[in-house]
């Protein structure tokens, strides 16, 4: 197996041997970026804070895990922009009653978050090693209230929705309508929409009786929302 393919070994916070932990001048320098980037919720901060983003890294990039920028990971997959999974997570708006919708598990590291914050996090990825290695960080990290499957994300998860949350990690070229049906009356959903190799804007979108509205947040570039199962 590759070092891309490879799960960075656990890593505690404090080595006893060093009285060091290697990563917390870069977590501190990011958090302090993403203050000065306009990051002010501090339920979210905390939230980026508290889970170990060197745990969802390949071994290979690990001493970027801190740096405010996007990954590659398993299966040409990507885990996002430190600051992409803050704003994405502010307009998001959760608390602890929401049940929360991801479209797109990816490395985990966007449901770990959502999980310090949300009463449940419900999340499908497409790619099967890629779900099964998540799982076991959220295992590591005894995140308990994380559901997981493989399976098409762009049809949702109706046999547990109304959802009062989703998110959507990857662009689509418009808003699937089965996540707005999925989506409660006053819920709000925020995920990349446009060309899906080209420039993307970021909505938030909040569900009304007759259909949405949608606000432009910033513009974006992730990974294609593609329909299905990827193969095994």
């Amino acid at each position: 197996m590759s070092d891309l393919s490879d799960t960075p070994p656990s890593h505690t916070a404090f080595d006893p041997e060093t009285g060091i932990d290697p990563f917390l001048s870069g977590k501190i320098k990011l958090l302090m970026k993403l203050r000065s980037a306009g990051i002010r919720d501090t339920r979210v901060l905390s939230a980026l804070e508290s889970i170990p983003r060197e745990l969802f890294v390949p071994r290979m990039f690990v001493d970027k895990a801190y740096a405010d920028t996007a990954l590659p990971i398993e299966s040409g997959q990507t885990i996002s922009q430190p600051q992409i999974v803050a704003w994405m997570t502010a307009a998001l708006d959760v608390s602890d009653r929401h049940r929360v919708l991801e479209i797109g598990t990816g490395s985990g590291y966007q449901a770990a978050i959502l999980s310090r914050l949300a009463r449940r996090v419900y999340t499908i990825e497409r790619h099967r090693a890629l779900a099964e290695i998540a799982e076991e960080r959220f295992r590591k990290l005894r995140l308990g209230n994380i559901t997981s499957r493989v399976g098409d994300g762009t049809k949702g998860w109706p046999e547990v929705a109304p959802f009062e949350r989703i998110i959507v990690t990857a662009a689509a070229k418009e808003v699937p309508a089965a996540l707005v049906e999925q989506l409660e009356i006053g819920g709000v959903m925020v995920m990349p929409v446009g060309d899906p190799t080209g420039d993307q804007i970021l909505l938030r979108l909040e569900r009304t009786a007759e259909g949405y509205t949608s606000q432009h947040l910033m513009n974006v570039r992730f990974v294609p929302l593609i329909t299905g199962k990827a193969p095994s």
